[in-house]
């Protein structure tokens, strides 16, 4: 069983969606944690999560989305998307993002703490993003005892040290498809062990692709699956049941709840 852990499905039609989980399925994607960045396509991502046995859904900020000062109202909010459906499986997407016209990075620093908060109450694993943050992001987890409900760093691209960290502090590394594109990480996912290792897409709309085909989806975790069995010198089938087994401990006691929906093979 493979679980793509983060993608944005939430911006597809309804139509478009089901044909994406299907495709997924063929290639043995049993089901995707869609995260939310906003209210608004938290609540998006529920709604789907309530269409289809094989979606589940994340809520969350992101802290590109931070367009002004988040306040007690928009926290009330988060936490009653994430009270609202057993679906909702992590608290996701959250974080720093330290680029160039990023929004206000106390704001940001605001809403990563009171998010993980919110995680924390819910016993919710947190998914964070980081862009140009990873020491400052490490120290807000540390700081908050995120570890109490651990969680993931989506979409890894650091270095051995950052990789290092983030495991003591009781978090998953997720690795996706730029592991085919930095010959750095692939060195350091082959040194990490497979069993703080979990796989995303991170798919999302990319009309930039003129071949829709071309467009990144669920269906193309099965290659990076591969290519870290590859690089561990492991049979792939050995390598998805020891990641299997990795979701199983992220989502704890949330696991039965996947088992309503989703038989194992």
């Amino acid at each position: 069983m493979l679980i793509d852990t983060h993608v944005h499905l939430d911006s597809y039609s309804d139509c478009e969606v089901n044909s994406i989980l299907l495709r997924a399925e063929t290639v043995g994607v049993r089901f995707v944690i869609s995260a939310g960045t906003t209210i608004e396509t938290s609540r998006r991502s529920i709604f789907l999560s309530g269409k289809y046995p094989n979606f589940f859904s994340g809520v969350g900020v992101h802290p590109m989305d931070i367009k002004r000062e988040l306040g007690d109202s928009d926290y009330s909010h988060l936490i009653d998307l994430a009270s609202s459906s057993e679906k909702v499986l992590v608290m996701s997407e959250i974080g720093l993002d330290f680029m160039d016209d990023m929004p206000d990075r106390q704001w940001q620093f605001d809403a990563f703490r009171r998010q993980i908060h919110i995680a924390k109450d819910l016993k919710l694993p947190i998914v964070f993003h980081s862009r140009n943050a990873h020491e400052e992001c490490f120290r807000v987890l540390r700081e908050e005892k995120a570890y109490e409900v651990g969680g993931v760093m989506h979409y890894f691209q650091g270095t051995q040290y950052d990789a290092e960290r983030i495991i003591d502090l009781g978090f998953y590394i997720s690795v996706a498809r730029p592991i085919f594109r930095l010959e750095h990480l692939r060195e350091v996912i082959s040194k990490i062990p497979l069993e703080k290792i979990v796989l995303e897409t991170d798919a999302f709309p990319q009309p930039f692709k003129k071949n829709r085909n071309n467009w990144t989806e669920p269906r193309h975790l099965r290659p990076i699956l591969e290519k870290v069995a590859e690089l561990h010198q492991r049979e792939p089938d050995d390598v998805e049941e020891v990641i299997l087994n990795n979701m199983k401990d992220l989502l704890n006691h949330r696991w039965d709840i996947v088992n309503k929906f989703i038989e194992e093979d």
